[in-house]
C-alpha cells in the first residue's frame, strides 16, 4: 500500500491522515480467486483469513497441538460451525462467535492446529487457551521427539512438516552396535551445545548395520538442545540454490516440548508455503503449561524476562553415497560443494547447523574433501558384529556367521531365517 504523497494530502479531506486511517482499521480489498486445482479445504482457509484480512478482527493467534483428547474438537464452547471439511488425512472446521472466528485443523495421525482471529487481544488469547486447555493431551514422559522434514513441492516450493518420531535411548541399545564403535558413539551421544567442534557427522557402513537407529537415539539425546530435520530428497536440495537457502535459514522449534528452555507442543502437520506452519510467528502448546507459547511473542525466553536461547539443528541425510563419492564430478561435484559450504562454509555461517550423513560406501571411497579434519564432529564406522559378539547378542551360534549386521541378527532371534543371495544375470549391469 502507497502512502499519499504531499500534494496526495492536501487534496484529501482535513479530517483524513495516514495515520488515523491505519489505526481506525482501514479495509483492504479481500478478493479471492478459486480454480479447479483448489478445494473446499482452500476455501475454509480463504474465509478463516477475511475478518483479519478486512481488519473487523485485527488479533490473531495460532498453535499446534502435538496430541488431542479422545473426541477433542479444537473448537471453543458455544461456536457456530459455518463450513466442515472431511479429506482423508485431516478435517478443518470454520467457527464463529461473538467478536471471533476460529480455523481448527485435525489430522488423522493426531494431533492438530487451531487459528484465531477476534476483535481484541485478549479476547483472541482467551478463546485460544480455551480451546486449548479443553482439547490437549497430557504431556507424556514418552521418548518420542518432534521432528521435521523438508521436500520441494513443484507447486509450493519448500515445505517443512514435522511430526512425533519414536526414538529410544542409547543406553537401551548401546549392546546392538559392535565394541569398535561404542566408545566413538558414547562421545557422539554425550556432545552437548557448549562442546560442538566441527559441523559435520558421518555414519558409513554396510546396510541393516543400525545407522539410522543411531540417529533416533541421538535425537533422543540431544533433544534438550537440538532439533532435528530430515531432508527427504537431498538430491533435489544441493541442486537448487534456493532450496538449499531455506533450508540453512531453517526453522526454529523455540517452543518444541523437547526443549528444556522453552516447553511446548508441536505436531504432525502440512505447511503451505516456505517453512513451517508455525512460520507465521504463531507458538505452539503445552498442555501441562496451559498456555499458547512460542514464536508469536518471542518464545519463552522473553516472557520471562531472558532472551531465548536458540536451538541448534541437526539436519539428516540418507544414503547419501553418489553425493560424496570421491569421483565426484561435474553436477555431483557441485552438489558437495554446496553441501561443505552448508557445515563450515559462508551458506552456514551465523546458522547454528549440523548435518548428518549416512553411507553404505567404505571410508576410503569417500571425497577427502568430506574426511578432511576438523570438518567432521564425528566420524563413525557402524560395522557389522564380529562372531564373538553376535554369539553373545544372539546367545547362540545357530546361522551366526564370521561377521553379522544386526539386521542379520534381529532376523535370527525372530526365526525368520536369513536371506539367500539369489543367483542373478552378471552380463547385465542394470535391473529390467
Amino acid at each position: 500500500m502507497s502512502v499519499p504523497s504531499q500534494s496526495q494530502k492536501a487534496s484529501l479531506p482535513k479530517s483524513w491522515t495516514v495515520s488515523e486511517s491505519l489505526s481506525g482499521g482501514m479495509k483492504l480489498p479481500f478478493i479471492v480467486g478459486l480454480d479447479d486445482s483448489d478445494t473446499p479445504y482452500d476455501v475454509v482457509d480463504a474465509l478463516a483469513l477475511a475478518p483479519f484480512t478486512t481488519g473487523e478482527q485485527p488479533w490473531a493467534r495460532s498453535a499446534r497441538v502435538d496430541r488431542l483428547r479422545p473426541g477433542a474438537t479444537l473448537l471453543p464452547p458455544g461456536a457456530r460451525v459455518l463450513r466442515s471439511v472431511v479429506e482423508e488425512s485431516r478435517d478443518s472446521r470454520l467457527a464463529v462467535g461473538e467478536g471471533w472466528t476460529v480455523r481448527s485443523v485435525r489430522w488423522r495421525g493426531g494431533g492438530g492446529e487451531v487459528t484465531v482471529t477476534a476483535v481484541s487481544e485478549q479476547l483472541a488469547r482467551g478463546v485460544l487457551e480455551d480451546v486449548l486447555r479443553s482439547s490437549a493431551a497430557e504431556t507424556g514422559s514418552d521418548s518420542s521427539v518432534s521432528m521435521g522434514f523438508w521436500y520441494l513441492s513443484g507447486q509450493r516450493g519448500p515445505i517443512r512438516t514435522s511430526r512425533r518420531t519414536a526414538t529410544t535411548r542409547w543406553s537401551s541399545i548401546r549392546g546392538n552396535y559392535a565394541s569398535a564403535a561404542r566408545d566413538s558413539l558414547d562421545k557422539l551421544m554425550a556432545i552437548r551445545r557448549d562442546n560442538v567442534i566441527g559441523r559435520l557427522i558421518l555414519l558409513h557402513g554396510p546396510a541393516g548395520t543400525g545407522k539410522t537407529t543411531v540417529l533416533r537415539a541421538l535425537a533422543n539425546e540431544w533433544r534438550s538442545w537440538c532439533q532435528v530435520d530430515c531432508v527427504l530428497d537431498p538430491e533435489a536440495l544441493f541442486a537448487d540454490p534456493a532450496y538449499l537457502m531455506e533450508v540453512a535459514i531453517g526453522f526454529d522449534d523455540d517452543g518444541d516440548p523437547d526443549n528444556d528452555s522453552a516447553d511446548a507442543g508441536d505436531s504432525d502437520s502440512d505447511s503451505d508455503g516456505a517453512g513451517d506452519s508455525d512460520a507465521d510467528g504463531a507458538g505452539d502448546f503445552d498442555a501441562a503449561a496451559g498456555g499458547a507459547v512460542g514464536g508469536g511473542d518471542g518464545g519463552e525466553g522473553d516472557r520471562m524476562g531472558q532472551p531465548a536461547v536458540r536451538r541448534w539443528r541437526l539436519l539428516v541425510i540418507e544414503d547419501c553415497d553418489e553425493l560424496i563419492r570421491g569421483d565426484g564430478r561435474g553436477s555431483a561435484g557441485q552438489q558437495l560443494s554446496r553441501l561443505l559450504n552448508l557445515t563450515d562454509g559462508l551458506v552456514g555461517q551465523g546458522r547454528e547447523v549440523l548435518v548428518a550423513l549416512t553411507t553404505n560406501e567404505d571410508l576410503f571411497r569417500l571425497h577427502p574433501a568430506v574426511v578432511r579434519p576438523g570438518r567432521c564432529l564425528a566420524q563413525i564406522e557402524v560395522g557389522a558384529l564380529p562372531h564373538a559378539e553376535a554369539v553373545s547378542w544372539l546367545g547362540s551360534t545357530d546361522g551366526v556367521g564370521s561377521t553379522m549386521t544386526l539386521a542379520e541378527l534381529f532376523a535370527l532371534r525372530d526365526g525368520r531365517g536369513l536371506p539367500r543371495p539369489t543367483g542373478g544375470d552378471t552380463r547385465h549391469g542394470l535391473y529390467l
